[in-house]
């Protein structure tokens, strides 16, 4: 499948800022199941964009504005050609061994409530019990949008019942280590099902790894491992280590935010 990106992101400012700087994570690298075809990040402002590999092979550019600006536009578009692996990763380079992939950070931190939900998973083989984590963290945690923010926890998200594709994937990483499974974060894309192409965010899943098999993707916010619909983009210790736009701004006041983001079949893409 060949999937079309368009993400755009615009930034206004009350008054013009200074400098601007950007970490952006919004280009994917290829692996066995997707081949990235072609991919442009632009800007309306005068800017300088450098492009380097963060620790966990990232492919990262960082934008400088060169002059006072009040309003900042990023476009992003590519396509990406996807095939189904069972959620299997391979042909990806690894930077970083799998134990450094249990370490917590303040976003994946298990409290006692999370380690006792990670606990109630049966006994048995690492991948059998890792699908049951999925699919009970997609039972017992609802997707409704706007119950959390970017900040909250795994744990807080845990305790609301509530939470979107972020907080599902940070409950699911939180009871991996815990279990003992090195598991990670991904920030990517989702052709939905329902065709409904236009989007308020860009999505997100994890990764645990498994001995002889390696590294697995499990989506906790619809229960399945990625198929071809999905395009993994960047992976982080938790949601804002993979991050796809962090930065900022010296001078301007008060910030302003719009993201628009669309994601369809190349077929569907050509039809508009």
């Amino acid at each position: 499948m060949r999937i079309r990106i368009d993400h755009v992101t615009c930034y206004s400012y009350a008054r013009a800022a200074r400098h601007i700087i950007q970490v952006l994570r919004l280009t994917p690298s290829g692996h066995d199941g997707q081949q990235v075809g072609e991919w442009r990040i632009e800007t309306d402002v005068d800017a300088s964009l450098r492009r380097s590999e963060d620790a966990f092979g990232n492919i990262v550019h960082t934008l400088y504005t060169e002059r006072p600006t009040d309003a900042l536009t990023l476009r992003v578009t590519g396509d990406v050609s996807t095939s189904d692996t069972g959620g299997v990763l391979s042909g990806q380079v690894e930077r970083l061994p799998p134990l450094v992939f249990l370490r917590d950070t303040p976003l994946t931190r298990a409290d006692a409530a999370l380690a006792d939900y990670a606990r109630s998973v049966r006994p048995g083989r690492t991948l059998d019990r890792l699908h049951a984590l999925m699919d009970a963290v997609r039972r017992d945690v609802a997707f409704e949008i706007g119950a959390t923010t970017a900040s909250h926890s795994a744990a807080e998200a845990f305790a609301l019942g509530r939470g979107v594709c972020q907080d599902h994937a940070q409950i699911f990483i939180a009871c991996a280590r815990r279990l003992g499974v090195p598991a990670r974060y991904v920030s990517g894309h989702l052709n939905r099902s329902d065709g409904r192409h236009a989007q308020e965010a860009a999505h997100a899943w994890a990764e645990a790894y498994v001995e002889d098999l390696g590294w697995v993707g499990f989506d906790p916010a619809n229960g399945v491992c990625p198929t071809e619909h999905h395009v993994r983009v960047a992976i982080g210790l938790d949601a804002l280590g993979a991050a796809p736009i962090r930065g900022s701004s010296y001078g301007g006041g008060a910030e302003q935010l719009s993201v628009a983001l669309d994601v369809r079949p190349v077929q569907a893409a050509s039809q508009q």
